[in-house]
Protein backbone atom coordinates (compact mmCIF):
# COMPACT_ATOMS: atom_id res chain seq x y z
CA UNK A 1 0.00 0.00 0.00
CA UNK A 2 2.68 2.20 0.17
CA UNK A 3 2.40 5.21 -2.27
CA UNK A 4 -1.44 4.69 -2.13
CA UNK A 5 -4.01 7.02 -1.41
CA UNK A 6 -8.04 6.68 -1.26
CA UNK A 7 -9.33 8.25 -4.42
CA UNK A 8 -12.47 9.41 -5.83
CA UNK A 9 -14.15 10.18 -9.06
CA UNK A 10 -17.32 11.35 -9.64
CA UNK A 11 -18.03 10.33 -12.83
CA UNK A 12 -20.65 12.41 -14.53
CA UNK A 13 -22.29 10.74 -17.77
CA UNK A 14 -24.81 10.90 -20.72
CA UNK A 15 -28.34 8.84 -19.92
CA UNK A 16 -28.43 6.37 -23.40
CA UNK A 17 -31.81 6.52 -23.71
CA UNK A 18 -31.77 10.51 -23.22
CA UNK A 19 -28.84 11.93 -23.83
CA UNK A 20 -29.48 15.27 -22.73
CA UNK A 21 -29.86 14.46 -19.49
CA UNK A 22 -26.52 13.57 -17.28
CA UNK A 23 -26.27 11.42 -14.39
CA UNK A 24 -23.43 10.86 -11.67
CA UNK A 25 -21.46 7.55 -10.00
CA UNK A 26 -19.07 7.84 -7.47
CA UNK A 27 -15.89 5.39 -8.19
CA UNK A 28 -13.73 4.84 -4.87
CA UNK A 29 -10.53 3.07 -4.81
CA UNK A 30 -7.14 2.82 -3.65
CA UNK A 31 -5.14 4.18 -6.66
CA UNK A 32 -1.50 5.61 -7.26
CA UNK A 33 -1.86 9.43 -7.77
CA UNK A 34 -1.31 11.26 -9.71
CA UNK A 35 -1.63 8.97 -12.87
CA UNK A 36 -4.53 7.06 -11.28
CA UNK A 37 -3.71 4.02 -13.37
CA UNK A 38 -7.05 1.60 -11.87
CA UNK A 39 -9.01 4.81 -12.60
CA UNK A 40 -7.87 4.56 -16.09
CA UNK A 41 -8.86 1.17 -16.29
CA UNK A 42 -12.48 1.65 -15.26
CA UNK A 43 -13.01 4.31 -17.43
CA UNK A 44 -11.68 2.15 -20.29
CA UNK A 45 -13.60 -0.32 -19.49
CA UNK A 46 -16.33 2.28 -18.88
CA UNK A 47 -16.24 3.23 -22.60
CA UNK A 48 -15.22 0.12 -24.15
CA UNK A 49 -18.52 -1.90 -22.76
CA UNK A 50 -21.19 0.32 -21.30
CA UNK A 51 -23.13 2.75 -22.80
CA UNK A 52 -23.57 5.56 -21.61
CA UNK A 53 -21.26 8.41 -23.37
CA UNK A 54 -18.84 10.05 -20.41
CA UNK A 55 -19.67 14.07 -20.13
CA UNK A 56 -16.61 14.70 -17.36
CA UNK A 57 -14.46 12.81 -14.16
CA UNK A 58 -13.71 14.89 -11.41
CA UNK A 59 -10.90 13.37 -8.64
CA UNK A 60 -9.84 13.73 -5.58
CA UNK A 61 -7.47 11.88 -3.10
CA UNK A 62 -6.21 11.80 0.28
CA UNK A 63 -2.73 12.06 1.35
CA UNK A 64 -0.94 8.63 0.22
CA UNK A 65 -0.75 6.14 2.97
CA UNK A 66 2.35 6.13 5.43
CA UNK A 67 3.73 3.05 8.18
CA UNK A 68 2.44 5.71 10.98
CA UNK A 69 -1.13 5.81 9.50
CA UNK A 70 -2.18 2.70 11.14
CA UNK A 71 -2.54 3.02 15.18
CA UNK A 72 -4.03 -0.10 17.27
CA UNK A 73 -6.72 0.45 19.42
CA UNK A 74 -5.51 -0.59 22.98
CA UNK A 75 -9.30 -1.06 24.33
CA UNK A 76 -12.51 -1.35 23.34
CA UNK A 77 -15.87 0.21 24.88
CA UNK A 78 -19.47 -0.59 24.49
CA UNK A 79 -22.26 1.50 25.08
CA UNK A 80 -25.59 0.16 25.72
Amino acid sequence: MRGHCLATAEITYRMPDHPRLLQTFVWQQFDIAPDYPGLRRFLTFWQAHLDGALHSVRVAHTKPNRQTDIRVAKSVFRLH
